[in-house]
């Protein structure tokens, strides 16, 4: 499962999807709102995302991963629109027969998202806001005008 969604995500409900016998092994992953990013105070974050695309991706990124380590289970959920600090924006839960894959894969999909999956995050601070993209170097169709 990968989706997007404007609404707070509720890491169990994630995680069970990827809760089953044959699993000895759950990771899960929470990303949270900080208040701090380079020394700067941060009020809120915002996330945008292609949404269509957006959720291929996670699809193909969830493909790589059991291809790559033989996890059995991915489940991906990340939030878009305003977080408040302490706010959950993505929750990654692997599960795998043996703790060692449930990691590397679990490391794997977070850096796979950051990479290549169009959604981007703008730092609101107490002085200005900043829009981050991902890696990959996408922009808002918004940044292009």
């Amino acid at each position: 499962m990968g989706m997007l969604t404007n609404e707070s995500i509720d890491p169990n409900n994630v995680t069970s999807v990827v809760r089953k016998k044959f699993n000895g092994a759950i990771v899960t992953f929470l990303g949270t709102t900080r208040d701090v990013t380079d020394g700067k105070k941060v009020l809120r974050l915002e996330y945008e995302a292609y949404s269509e695309l957006a959720e291929k991706m996670l699809l193909q990124i969830i493909d790589e991963a059991t291809s790559k380590f033989g996890v059995s289970q991915v489940s991906i959920a990340h939030r878009i629109g305003q977080l408040e600090i302490g706010e959950i924006s993505l929750v990654v839960a692997v599960g795998s027969e043996h703790r060692k894959e449930a990691f590397l894969a679990s490391q794997y999909i977070v850096d796979r998202i950051k990479i290549i999956v169009p959604i981007w995050k703008k730092e609101i601070y107490e002085d200005g806001e900043i829009w981050v993209g991902n890696q990959q170097g996408t922009v808002r169709l918004e940044d292009k005008k």
